[in-house]
C-alpha cells in the first residue's frame, strides 16, 4: 500500500470545517473529566451534602460510561458514526442543562449519569468521525484529536473555576450551551459517514475477558483508575479550602502534565525502554504520590504539589496501559477497546464513591491510603503477565496459542491496508490470493503512527476498512470468508512490521499481501533504520502488489500472479519469501 505524497506532509489544522466542529465538540467533552472538581467543596456546602454524596457525581458518570462501552459498538455498527455521536451529543445537552437547573445533589447524580451515557457514545465515535473526514491522513487526525484531548483536559478545571465562580450552576449550563454549538456545526457540516463493515454483538466485549491476557490487563487499569479517580474526586478537601478559582488552577496545571506526558512523553520512553519496565515504574510512582498525599494531608501545599505532580504519571499510564492491552488482546481491536474500558471506567467509577464512606467511617487520609494499596496490588496482578508483554515486544510470543486458540482452524490470508488510495487495489489482490489458496481473508488496517485512547479509537477500523472489504469481498467471490482487525496503535513506523508479524503468527497466517511501500504506514519496512521484522521474522511468504493494480480486474501473468502462485506452492517455508 502506498500514501501520497502530499498527504504526509499536509498539515493536520488545515480540515474541512466539518472536522472542525467534531474537534471542538471534543474539546467540550473532554472538558467534562475535571469540569466539576472546582465546585465539589461549593457543592457540598451550599447543597448540604457530604463528600461521599458529591463524589457520586464522578460515580454515576463514570459507571454508566463504563457499562455503555460494552454497548457502543452495538449502537454505532448498526447506525453509522454519524447518528451515534449526534445522539450522543444531544444526551449531553439536555443532561448537563438538566443537572444545572437541579435543586439537590440527588437530582445533580442522576442528571451526570445521563450525561455519562452521551459521553459513552460520543467518545466511542468522535476519533473515527475526525478520522473519516479529515484531509491530510491518519496521521494528521490524530494530532488534532490528540491536541483536542489535551486542551480539553487542561481547560476544564480552568472553564470549571471561572464560572464556578460565578455559580456551581454555571459550569454545567456552560457545557450545556456549547455543546448545543457543536450539535448544530456537526449536523449542518458534517456529511453522512458510512456504517462499519462488520457488526458487533452485544455479549462479544464479556466474551473476550475469558481471555486471560486481556482479562490481567484491564485487571491492571481497573486497579490505576481506581488511585487516579481517588485522587481527582476526593483531593479537593485536602487543599485548605481553597476558592473556586484557585482548584481550577491547580487542576489545569495537573491537566497540563496529563496531557503532555501522555502525547510526548510516553511514546519516547516507550520505545526506550519498553511498556512493560515503563509501566511498572509509573505505577510505583502513582502508588507513592498516594501515600504521599495520605501521609501529609493536613498539610494543604504538600497535597496540591503531589496532586499536580500526578498529572505526569496520569498521563503516562493513560497511554501506557492502553498500548499494553491493545498488544496482548486476542482478539479484534473493537472488541478489546470496549472490555478494556468496562472494566476500567467501573474502578473510575466506584473509587470516589469508596472513597467518601471510608473518609466518613475512618479518617480523612484513610481513601488514599487505600488508593496506594489498590494500586500496589494493580502492580502485582500485571506481574502475572510479565513474560507474555514482554514476548510481544520481543515478536516472540503468539497470543492466541496462549490463550487456547482452536487447532486446525483454516489458516487465512492476511491483507494488510492503510486509508490510500491503492488500497482497494491491495485489498482485491488478497482478495484473488485467498480464493486461490481456498483460505479465508483477514483484512487489516495499519493505522499511521498514533498512540490513540482504545475507547475513543474503537470505531475507527470500521470506517476505513469499508472499500476495501467492500473490494476484497468481490475479488473473493460470494462463499470467501472476510473477516477485519485494526492493527495496535504503534509509537512509530518502526513498530508496523513487528505488529504484522505478531498478527500473522497469531492467526498462523498463510501469507501477508502489501502495497508496495511509498509513503504511509508501511514505507518504513524498507527504511535502513527501521524495524524489517515482516520481511526477516515473518511466517509465510509476502506478497506485494505493485503500483497500479485495479481492485476489479483479473491478473494474467504478472508480477502479483506470480507472487500469488509462489505462495500457493510453497506449503511451510522456513524463511519468508520477500519481494
Amino acid at each position: 500500500m502506498s500514501t501520497a505524497h502530499s498527504a504526509d506532509t499536509a498539515s493536520p489544522f488545515r480540515q474541512p470545517r466539518a472536522v472542525w466542529a467534531v474537534a471542538f465538540a471534543c474539546v467540550i467533552s473532554f472538558m467534562g473529566i475535571g469540569l466539576v472538581d472546582p465546585i465539589l467543596p461549593a457543592l457540598a456546602t451550599q447543597l448540604q451534602a457530604s463528600p461521599a454524596q458529591v463524589s457520586l457525581l464522578f460515580t454515576s458518570y463514570l459507571l454508566i460510561t463504563a457499562v455503555m462501552m460494552l454497548v457502543t459498538g452495538w449502537v454505532s455498527s448498526r447506525i453509522g458514526a454519524k447518528a451515534t455521536l449526534l445522539t450522543g451529543l444531544t444526551i449531553i445537552v439536555v443532561f448537563a442543562a438538566l443537572a444545572g437547573a437541579s435543586g439537590s445533589i440527588g437530582e445533580i447524580v442522576g442528571f451526570r449519569a445521563g450525561w455519562g451515557l452521551g459521553n459513552a457514545l460520543f467518545i466511542a465515535t468522535s476519533l473515527a468521525v475526525i478520522v473519516a473526514s479529515a484531509s491530510g491522513g491518519f496521521a494528521g487526525a490524530i494530532i488534532l484529536y490528540e491536541t483536542a484531548l489535551g486542551v480539553g483536559i487542561a481547560l476544564g478545571p480552568l472553564v470549571g473555576g471561572l464560572l464556578g465562580s460565578v455559580s456551581w450552576r454555571a459550569p454545567f449550563f456552560g457545557v450545556a450551551v456549547l455543546m448545543a454549538i457543536a450539535l448544530v456545526a456537526t449536523l449542518v457540516l458534517l456529511d453522512r459517514t458510512p456504517k462499519p463493515a462488520k457488526k458487533i454483538s452485544l455479549l462479544d466485549p464479556l466474551k473476550a475477558l475469558r481471555h486471560r491476557s486481556l482479562a490481567t490487563i484491564a485487571l491492571t487499569a481497573f486497579a490505576y483508575n481506581w488511585g487516579f479517580f481517588t485522587l481527582l474526586a476526593y483531593s479537593p478537601y485536602s487543599m485548605g479550602g481553597l476558592d473556586e478559582l484557585q482548584l481550577g488552577a491547580v487542576f489545569t496545571a495537573w491537566g497540563v502534565l496529563v496531557a503532555i506526558f501522555a502525547v510526548f512523553v510516553a511514546p519516547a520512553l516507550e520505545r526506550r525502554f519498553g511498556t512493560v519496565r515503563v509501566l511498572y515504574f509509573v505505577l510505583g510512582l502513582l502508588a507513592v504520590d498516594l501515600g504521599v498525599i495520605a501521609f501529609w494531608n493536613d498539610t494543604p501545599g504538600v497535597v496540591i504539589g503531589a496532586v499536580i505532580v500526578a498529572g505526569a504519571m496520569i498521563g503516562l499510564n493513560n497511554t501506557l496501559v492502553t498500548q499494553a492491552v491493545m498488544s496482548v488482546a486476542p482478539v479484534e481491536r473493537p472488541v478489546a477497546s470496549a472490555s478494556y474500558s468496562f472494566v476500567r471506567f467501573l474502578g473510575g467509577g466506584l473509587a470516589p464513591w469508596i472513597a467518601g464512606l471510608l473518609a466518613e467511617a475512618f479518617l480523612p487520609d484513610t481513601p488514599f491510603w487505600v488508593g496506594a494499596a489498590v494500586v500496589a496490588i494493580g502492580i502485582l496482578v500485571l506481574a502475572t503477565a510479565h513474560r507474555l508483554l514482554r514476548r510481544v515486544e520481543t515478536g516472540e510470543v503468539v497470543v492466541a496459542a496462549e490463550e487456547g486458540a482452536p487447532s486446525g482452524a483454516p489458516r487465512p490470508v492476511l491483507v494488510a491496508v492503510d486509508e490510500s488510495p491503492h488500497a482497494p487495489a491491495v485489498a482485491a489482490a488478497g482478495g484473488r490470493c485467498a480464493k486461490l489458496l481456498d483460505a479465508p481473508l483477514v483484512v487489516v488496517h495499519v493505522p499511521e503512527c498514533a498512540l490513540v485512547d482504545a475507547a475513543a479509537a474503537s470505531d475507527v477500523g470500521g470506517l476505513d476498512l469499508d472499500r476495501s472489504v467492500a473490494a476484497a469481498r468481490e475479488a473473493l467471490g460470494p462463499r470467501g470468508a472476510v473477516t477485519t482487525e485494526t492493527l495496535v496503535p504503534v509509537g512509530s513506523h518502526d513498530g508496523v512490521g513487528g505488529e504484522l508479524v505478531a498478527v500473522a503468527r497469531r492467526l498462523d497466517a498463510r501469507a501477508v499481501v502489501v502495497g508496495r511501500p511509498r509513503g504511509g504506514a508501511l514505507a518504513a519496512l524498507t527504511s535502513p533504520s527501521a524495524d524489517r521484522a515482516l520481511w526477516t521474522d515473518g511466517p509465510c511468504p509476502v506478497v506485494v502488489v505493485p503500483d497500479g493494480a485495479a481492485p476489479d480486474r483479473a491478473r494474467g501473468d504478472t508480477d502479483t500472479g506470480r507472487q500469488r502462485r509462489h505462495a500457493a506452492d510453497t506449503p511451510e517455508p522456513s524463511v519468508p519469501a520477500a519481494r
